[in-house]
């Protein structure tokens, strides 16, 4: 940083003003009007090159904005079935036919893990069909603050189906943050009360092998979901039905259908398919490059990839 002498040994740069007594009052206001001129200088407000990310951030807020715009006029959005949630009539059912309980594993991290949010989203879901089909519904929990949500969803799904004199805060409960001590926990449930359907949204990590594997010596039909690629193979292996990768985000918009979260669904999409169409082209363009030899599509494909960010 460029740094001007002052009388008395000191400097000044564009960010700190240092002075010794026997400056007069005067000189440290000059000195100081001229390094706030100096730093002025040096604001930008864009940085040269970066103009293909600026359209980029326009592609994706016109496509997100127009998709939920189009969504509340009313316009249909069809989204494909995702099996996993509509078996959980099937595995609800099941469980109320046999009068066994059904057990919902939230995952074991707290509120601020986003596939914790999408797990109590589905926890809504399924507890309104445990009260409609009049089942019981057990969610043990690593996080207070996870008990504490999933308390609240639960209530509004019973209150939603008409059934709160149902609803029992009771079977929504902490055990342990302690990872081991939580599935030790879940597994001795699962192996005393036996529970006909079993539910696992959220982030998992050794435990889910565990958890997945005792539901499937007791015979309950197990659906799953994580966005976890690590556990993704435990759960595709020993649950009925797993929702991989992004079926677990979308979750939400599929089941309650609202237009803003359909509308940011098909958003979504829309610049997949965007990103995948450029790829495509610079791809077509890199190969003719290449294999030409032209030394302006060379260089457009480099000056591309600078403005990209890229090296």
């Amino acid at each position: 940083m460029r740094a001007a002498k002052l009388p008395g040994g000191g400097t000044t740069d564009r960010v700190h003003l240092w002075y010794t007594p026997r400056m007069s009052v005067a000189t440290i206001l000059l000195l100081a009007q001229e390094a706030g001129a100096e730093s002025s200088t040096a604001v930008t407000w864009f940085m040269p090159g970066k103009g293909v990310l600026v359209v980029a951030l326009v592609v994706v807020v016109v496509a997100v904005l127009g998709s939920i715009l189009w969504a509340r006029a009313g316009h249909s959005i069809v989204v494909r079935k995702i099996a996993g949630l509509d078996a959980v009539d099937e595995a609800v059912g099941r469980a109320t036919e046999m009068g066994r309980p059904i057990l919902f594993v939230p995952g074991i991290q707290d509120m601020d893990n986003i596939q914790t949010v999408a797990g109590i989203t589905i926890l809504s879901k399924v507890a309104k069909t445990a009260a409609e089909y009049d089942a019981d519904i057990e969610v043990p929990n690593t996080r207070s603050l996870v008990m504490t949500s999933a308390r609240e969803a639960v209530h509004a799904a019973y209150l939603s189906a008409g059934r709160t004199d149902s609803y029992n805060p009771d079977r929504i409960y902490y055990v342990s943050d302690e990872q081991f001590a939580f599935v030790a926990y879940t597994s001795g449930l699962m192996a005393r009360k036996r529970p006909a359907a079993c539910f696992y949204f959220g982030c998992f990590f050794a435990e889910s092998l565990i958890l997945a594997e005792n539901g499937n010596a007791i015979g309950a039909i197990q659906i799953a979901g994580t966005a976890e690629t690590t556990q993704l193979p435990f759960f595709v292996a020993s649950c009925d039905y797993t929702l991989i990768g992004e079926e677990f985000f979308a979750a939400s918009a599929y089941l309650s259908g609202e237009p803003d979260q359909l509308g940011t669904l098909l958003g979504q999409d829309i610049i997949k398919a965007v990103v995948w169409v450029m790829i495509a082209v610079v791809t077509v363009v890199a190969t003719i490059a290449a294999v030409t030899g032209s030394a302006g599509v060379t260089q457009f494909i480099t000056d591309l990839r600078i403005s990209m960010g890229g090296g």
